[in-house]
């Protein structure tokens, strides 16, 4: 078993809030010190942000867990300042192969075009993802920034007021009363912060069981996602197998409806399924095993007044295409500097709004897409399933029927069409770039796009004049001046151009256009900065 498992990464520590006489006032507490909440802490104190983390534990979560990273939170995490120890230690790959039965019938690339920083996914074991962030909230000390981990300290009760959020916090010393302007629940799919409010899921609730295990191996597999269809070593259920760091695999098993949990997990029974898989010589031992079933289903709402909920606590998904975390780390992305500007005066409360907005929207459409995969993957009926082989045979031979396997459509990020926040399109552009879309990465000779845009407000100029800052009602854009020139393989031009000869986007901190057009009009972008501020 690995070490990390045993190691208090936060361990318990006194706070001088429980000798207080009065409850001590925190601009923003931040309950679950997973990634999502981690993340959330991160991003504010870079921002100045006073944060404090609750956690319950003081270690790493057990086993890989969530363990695909995505391109777009990557592209998060190396703004939150952690993203390159993520790609060192992770295994990178772009792309998928899809079996059925005992052979090969689809092959599909991720990532196909050229110019990004980054690669299409990465696989690498949550406890170290988590490692990572810790390192980051110490670096983040080191520097004064505002920011602080509490290990083993549980949030027992809640109270909501006009102003601020009270807290009950249990910890191996008694309890203390706590309070915050702002409380971000990131306490997983269980939430007790979302049980104490009364709130609950809508959605649905899928009865398949699926075995986790990571096996620790030396094997000559490619460094590839492959998905089996009804494999011989598992009739009629499907089979996942992805690499990770340190000769750690992970292999999903459908197992069925009806079954004894405990007894499945029981290395008794766990070992021969693996063989059966692996070969019957394969040498290997098993790191953690878990069974699962999953849901589809989110919060009605994310934000309840000064409560806001972020990651699987406001909705989960099925594993398939690993928009769990990935997404949580986009809602965090999107939350933080809306709530920024909220603390700082700058942008009404109404701007947190745009929160639920955007994150439902972005919820939902995860949620529409896990649930097709899953149906794909484990059909209801013999008609179903009559169906779902007869792609699968035809994917072989035509290429009309690979879009149509659905093996768990991976995470892409979300679009905000739609969005509140966005200014009408006014440049006839690349689709990929319109208002409410997150910015695509491109090369700028030994650089990348993505690092210039950094997290703040941003005024794109390609071939186009500017002035080189903007302050609009307390809110500051800075201009980053570009050129076709700046790229010689012109993907530049194709992404945020097309048949334009300029164009001036504003980007907002989470690297999302705002607006766009072929020219700089002061009047049009004054505009889209209140809109893009929640003030008009």
């Amino acid at each position: 078993m690995n070490k990390i498992f045993e190691v208090p990464l936060y361990a318990y520590e006194r706070s001088p809030d429980q000798d207080a006489p009065v409850p001590a006032r925190h601009k923003v507490i931040v309950v679950g010190a997973g990634p999502i909440g981690l993340g959330a802490a991160i991003d504010l104190a870079q921002q100045g942000v006073e944060v404090v983390v609750l956690d319950d534990n003081d270690k790493v979560s057990f086993g890989s867990r969530a363990i695909c990273f995505a391109k777009r939170p990557l592209e998060i995490l190396d703004r939150l300042g952690c993203g390159q120890p993520m790609v060192d230690k992770g295994v990178e790959w772009d792309v998928g192969k899809v079996f059925f039965d005992d052979r090969q019938v689809y092959e599909f690339n991720l990532l196909p075009e050229e110019g990004h920083q980054r690669p299409a996914f990465i696989n690498l074991q949550q406890y170290y993802f988590e490692e990572y962030l810790v390192n980051r909230v110490r670096e983040l000390q080191a520097e004064g920034a505002p920011i602080e981990i509490r290990g083993r300290n549980k949030v027992e009760a809640i109270g909501t007021h006009p102003d601020h959020v009270k807290l009950e916090v249990e910890t191996p010393e008694g309890s203390y009363t706590v309070e915050a302007d702002w409380l971000i629940a990131c306490d997983g799919a269980g939430s007790p912060i979302r049980a104490m409010l009364g709130k609950d899921f809508v959605g649905r609730v899928f009865e398949d069981n699926f075995l986790i295990a990571d096996v620790i191996m030396e094997a000559d597999f490619p460094t590839e996602r492959w998905f089996w269809f009804d494999p011989p070593f598992n009739k009629g259920q499907s089979a996942l197998l992805h690499k990770q760091p340190d000769g750690v695999w992970r292999i999903d098993l459908q197992l069925g409806w009806d079954i004894d949990k405990e007894r499945e997990k029981r290395p008794e029974n766990v070992i021969p399924r693996l063989k059966a898989m692996l070969g019957q010589d394969v040498k290997f031992d098993l790191e953690w095993v878990s069974i699962y079933t999953f849901q589809c289903r989110r919060m009605e709402q994310f934000r309840h007044d000064r409560v806001i909920f972020a990651g699987d606590s406001a909705h989960q998904v099925s594993p398939f295409g690993a928009r769990g975390a990935n997404s949580g780390l986009q809602d965090t992305d999107n939350l933080c500097w809306k709530l920024k500007l909220v603390l700082d005066g700058k942008a009404p409360e109404s701007l947190l709004d745009s929160y639920d907005i955007e994150r439902i929207h972005g919820a939902d459409e995860n949620i529409l897409n896990s649930t097709r995969s899953t149906d794909f993957i484990t059909p209801k009926s013999e008609m179903s399933r009559t169906l779902r082989d007869a792609v699968l045979d035809l994917s072989e031979h035509y290429e009309f029927a690979r879009p149509l396997v659905n093996s768990g459509r991976l995470s892409v990020p979300c679009t905000y069409d739609g969005s509140p926040l966005n200014s009408a399109d006014a440049l006839d552009g690349p689709a990929r770039t319109r208002p409410g879309s997150p910015c695509p990465d491109a090369p700028l000779k030994d650089e990348f796009l993505l690092p210039k845009l950094g997290g703040k407000f941003t005024l794109l100029t390609i071939d186009a004049d500017a002035p080189d800052v903007i302050e609009e009602d307390g809110v500051e854009v800075t201009r980053l001046a570009l050129s076709v020139k700046d790229d010689p393989t012109l993907e530049l031009k194709r992404r945020y151009l097309g048949d334009n000869d300029s164009a001036v986007y504003l980007i907002r901190p989470d690297q999302h256009v705002a607006a766009r057009r072929p020219s700089f009009d002061e009047n049009m972008f004054r505009h889209a900065i209140r809109r893009a501020t929640g003030k008009e």
